[in-house]
C-alpha cells in the first residue's frame, strides 16, 4: 500500500501557475497509476490527469490539456501536476489517488487517496 499526501495548493490570479505535489510513503508511486482529480463546490469529482507505468499515459481531460502537465520523480517518490494559465474555473479541491498498475489509468477503481489541497484562482 501507499500513503499519498498532496501539497502546493493556494490562491493564484487568473493566468498564474501552481505546481501540485503528490508525495508517496510506505510504497512506491511508480507501482501505481497516479491520477489527479478535482472537485469544485456543487460539482462531481472529475479526473484531470493520469500517469501510469510504461506507456500508460499521460492522459489529460480536454479542459486542461495544453495547460497542465503531469510528471513523476521516482527518486522523490512524488507525482507532480504543473498547472499553467490557470482560470477561475480551475478552482477546486485537488486530490491525487492511486490505481492498480495492472489496470492502469483506464480503471475506475481507486485504491488509495490523498487528503486534497485547495486551489483557488481569482479573476
Amino acid at each position: 500500500q501507499v500513503q499519498l499526501v498532496e501539497s502546493g495548493g493556494g490562491l493564484v490570479q487568473s493566468g498564474g501557475s501552481l505546481r501540485l505535489a503528490c508525495a508517496g510513503s510506505g510504497g512506491h508511486v511508480d507501482d501505481y497509476a497516479i491520477v489527479w482529480l478535482r472537485q469544485a463546490p456543487g460539482n462531481k469529482r472529475e479526473e484531470v490527469s493520469c500517469l501510469g507505468s510504461g506507456a500508460d499515459g499521460p492522459y489529460y481531460d480536454p479542459s486542461v490539456k495544453g495547460r497542465f502537465s503531469i510528471s513523476r520523480d521516482n527518486a522523490e517518490n512524488t507525482v507532480y501536476l504543473q498547472m499553467n494559465s490557470l482560470k477561475p474555473e480551475d478552482t477546486a479541491v485537488y486530490y491525487c489517488a492511486a490505481k492498480a498498475a495492472q489496470t492502469g489509468c483506464i480503471s475506475i477503481v481507486y485504491d488509495y487517496w490523498g487528503q486534497g489541497t485547495q486551489v483557488t484562482v481569482s479573476s
